[in-house]
């Protein structure tokens, strides 16, 4: 009996996941200090405990950073840790109970942190922003917080979470009044955004990308304001000319990666995803809660990353190319004594043919011929590529023609005295 309590406590613990309700008040686990690790990696870098943070996180990659003000008044990068679950699909949240982790920038005051977080420790994003609010987006209590169960939060297991919230608080602790949380769909890459110029959110990743590149030129926390529907980021003549100057060649990337034939893709993941690094754990899961990972939601969802579903010039997904052999069937369905029959047929399966034969033919097979041959393993079909340049039979000689009826009995009298 016991054992059934506590199993649907722990379900309905996991199916609630980022409704944070404060369930541990009187732990000192907010308390524990930056792990020694930690503070030596700070020490080497030039920072204090005290410094100010700025938080970058990447839903593609699973990854999640914390950036701390050096000496120099710099941010520069202390450390990434990998993101357990997310939920969702690449792309903002938009509405409550959508499960999408939103995207955009935040922030986090010392009012947002949650010290008796039902999921060990958490502190809020911030989401909805004013840009969320004037696009009509709703929803609320996405949290950083510790586990393995998302529902549009990023869960970072208990043991990372404690280590993030320590170093958050310390920085707030110090005089810091809110520190920036910036979520992306991908690392803003001219790899990734060519590999998704086709996707219906790749505008508002271009004005994300802006605020990237921003932080990627100055190593400052962005200024950020709202207007006319989208992020209008602050800044001087120098550093917008030099963010322009980014862009161009981000997009110069882009353009060569196309002309050298970088796809356009579209990633479908059956639920959000998880950091490589916890890909097997997760495997061997079999309940909803395991301990070193927390509460676990969906396993079945993340075990082997999204589908890569191709897509065409137009941003639709691409239909599948009839095999060759399919493409012939109706030539060889018609006679060669009816050659305009067969013209017609002929060049209408041409292009599917020359689609198949482009896409099964191996590329080495298409650039050096029967020289690849030497590379490959027999086979009892013909190439593709001869197949595509069989020539319509000549024309026969023009023969009368023979009743239905008529040739149907003669058919049968052959048969008959071949009997």
């Amino acid at each position: 009996m016991m054992k059934r309590i506590a199993l649907a406590a722990s379900l309905a613990l996991a199916l609630a996941a980022c409704q944070d309700d404060q369930l541990s008040r009187g732990s000192t686990r907010h308390l524990v200090p930056i792990p020694a690790a930690t503070m030596a990696l700070m020490s080497t870098k030039g920072m204090s405990k005290e410094d100010p943070i700025l938080i970058r996180a990447y839903k593609k990659e699973s990854e999640l950073e914390i950036w701390k003000r050096s000496s120099n008044g710099k941010y520069a990068l202390l450390k990434t840790y990998p993101i357990c679950r997310w939920s969702g699909q690449l792309g903002p949240k938009t509405r409550e109970g959508d499960r999408q982790v939103p995207e955009g920038f935040y922030t986090v005051t010392p009012a947002q942190m949650n010290p008796n977080s039902n999921f060990y420790l958490s502190f809020d994003t911030g989401y909805p922003n004013a840009l969320d609010r004037s696009l009509g987006r709703n929803g609320g209590d996405i949290m950083v917080h510790g586990s393995c169960s998302s529902r549009g939060c990023f869960a970072m297991t208990d043991q990372n979470v404690a280590e993030i919230y320590a170093i958050a608080r310390e920085a707030l602790s110090a005089g810091q009044r809110g520190f920036q949380f910036q979520s992306y769909p991908f690392r803003m890459t001219p790899e990734n955004l060519a590999k998704h110029r086709l996707d219906q959110n790749i505008a508002f990743w271009k004005n994300l990308k802006e605020g990237s590149d921003t932080f990627e030129v100055t190593k400052e926390e962005v200024r950020v304001a709202v207007g006319r529907g989208r992020y209008e980021f602050n800044m001087d003549p120098d550093t917008a000319a030099a963010v322009a100057q980014k862009r161009a060649q981000d997009e110069q990337q882009v353009a060569e990666l196309v002309a050298k034939g970088e796809k356009p893709i579209k990633l479908v993941y059956h639920d959000g995803d998880t950091h490589e690094s916890f890909r097997t754990a997760l495997a061997n899961v079999t309940g909803v809660s395991d301990s070193k990972l927390g509460y676990v939601s969906r396993v079945e969802g993340i075990s082997s990353g999204p589908q890569v579903i191709a897509l065409n010039e137009a941003g639709k997904e691409k239909p599948e190319t009839p095999p060759t052999a399919l493409a012939f069937a109706s030539m060889k369905e018609v006679p060669a004594s009816q050659p305009e029959t067969r013209k017609a047929v002929t060049e209408q399966t041409a292009p599917v043919a020359a689609a198949a034969a482009s896409q099964e033919t191996p590329f080495y097979k298409r650039m050096f011929g029967g020289v690849a041959d030497l590379f490959s393993s027999s086979s009892s079909q013909p190439p593709v590529a001869e197949a595509a340049q069989v020539a319509p039979a000549a024309p026969a000689a023009p023969a009368k023609p023979v009743p239905q009826k008529r040739a149907e009995g003669a058919a049968a009298v052959k048969v008959a005295k071949a009997n």
